[in-house]
C-alpha cells in the first residue's frame, strides 16, 4: 500500500478530529519536545528547526529537545516544561532513541500516549512528528520510512500527525550531518515541511 504524503495525511487526521484547528497568532508559546533531532545536535540554537519554524510563524517556540532523550526521559521532563512555559501547542518528536536502543515498542507507545494525554490535560494541543525506523537499507537507498506505530497512535488518539517530514530529510544525504542527524540545511528543510503541514492543519494563519 502506498504511503500517504505527509500533508495529505495531516489533513485526513484533522478531518477525523471533526474540524480544523484555530490559527495561532504570532507570539503564541509553542513547545518543541524532542531529542537531538529537535535540540539541533552539532548546530547553533538558531539553526535548529524550532528556531527556523519560529521565524516563519512568529510563534515563540521553546526548544525542549535534549540529545539522547528517550520517550521516558521526555515524559519525566514534560510537567515542569508545561508549568514553566504554558504552551498552547506542543510538537512531539520522540521515539528515535527508543528504537535505536531496541526498547520494547509497547513501552515507547505507552510513553508517547502519556505525553499526548498530559499535553491535552494541560489545555494544550499536541501534534506528533514521526521518526523513521532505523534501517541500513533505508539509508543506503535513501528511502527511510516512519515507524508505523506513530500513525496508529495518532489515529487512536485523534492527534494530528506529521508523518514523513523527518524521514524525508534524513533520507537525503545532502541534508545530513551524520547518519542520524540533519545538518543546518536539513533543519531548514524540516522547518519548511513542518510549516506546510501545520498550515494545512489550520494552526498557521493564511493570508
Amino acid at each position: 500500500m502506498r504511503r500517504l504524503p505527509a500533508i495529505l495525511l495531516c489533513g485526513l487526521l484533522a478531518a477525523c478530529s471533526g474540524k480544523q484547528a484555530e490559527p495561532l497568532p504570532p507570539g503564541t508559546v509553542v513547545l518543541a519536545l524532542g531529542d537531538s533531532l529537535t535540540a539541533g545536535y552539532g548546530l547553533t540554537p538558531e539553526e535548529a528547526w524550532p528556531a527556523r519554524l519560529a521565524e516563519k510563524t512568529g510563534w515563540k517556540i521553546v526548544n525542549g529537545g535534549v540529545s539522547g532523550d528517550k520517550t521516558s526521559d521526555a515524559l519525566a521532563r514534560l510537567p515542569a516544561l508545561m508549568d514553566e512555559h504554558a504552551p498552547k501547542l506542543v510538537l512531539v518528536t520522540l521515539g528515535g532513541n527508543d528504537m535505536l536502543r531496541k526498547l520494547p515498542e509497547e513501552q515507547t507507545r505507552g510513553n508517547l500516549t502519556r505525553i499526548l494525554e498530559l499535553v491535552r490535560g494541560r489545555n494544550a494541543q499536541p501534534v506528533l512528528l514521526a521518526t523513521p525506523r532505523p534501517s541500513v537499507a533505508g539509508v543506503v537507498f535513501q528511502n527511510l520510512s516512519p515507524a508505523p506505530f506513530y500513525a496508529e497512535i495518532a489515529k487512536a488518539r485523534k492527534i494530528p500527525l506529521i508523518d514523513e517530514a523527518v524521514a524525508e530529510v534524513l533520507s537525503d544525504p545532502d541534508l545530513k550531518l551524520d547518519q542520524l542527524h540533519p545538518n543546518a540545511e536539513g533543519h531548514k528543510a524540516l522547518a519548511g515541511k513542518a510549516f506546510d503541514a501545520l498550515r494545512k492543519l489550520g494552526y498557521v494563519r493564511t493570508n
